[in-house]
């Protein structure tokens, strides 16, 4: 598995939805071919509800995906949610929006962007910000 490291953190019910838009399916008859309500293959495509084991065997077989995949990534999923819940965010009121100009910064993961928001206050930031910014990470 090694493509994984490419999609990690990936709610599996997105990369599912990707993978039914790929092959032109639609997702409430595809359910209905594998015995799944659509509701519930809905809620998973829109990360409202986790993937199971049970569904996650019967897709990968009808798709022809490797056995694991959408388990695997519904447990790096939950790493990252975890480790997001784990690290605090910092003090958004601290920092210039403009150094984040081209993204929402209430809307950064701070954990899987760390390089990015590193690089960018270091770059664009003035000296309060690049102070912040290694006090939250705990850099020199």
């Amino acid at each position: 598995m090694k493509s994984i490291e490419l999609i990690k953190g990936l709610h599996p019910g997105v990369f599912l939805e990707r993978e039914l838009k790929a092959r032109n399916l639609a997702k409430a008859p595809f359910a209905l071919s594998i015995g799944e309500y659509p509701q519930t293959l809905g809620a998973i495509t829109k990360g409202k509800r986790n993937m199971n084991t049970a569904l996650s065997l019967k897709i990968e077989e009808v798709l022809g995906l490797e056995e694991g995949l959408l388990m695997s990534l519904q447990v790096y999923y939950d790493i990252k949610i975890e480790k997001q819940k784990l690290m605090r965010i910092p003090d958004l009121s601290k920092f210039n929006k403009a150094i984040f100009w081209d993204t929402k910064i209430d809307k950064i993961d701070w954990v899987h962007h760390k390089k990015f928001v590193i690089d960018r206050v270091m770059e664009r930031g003035g000296s309060y910000e690049k102070r912040e910014i290694k006090k939250f990470y705990n850099i020199e």
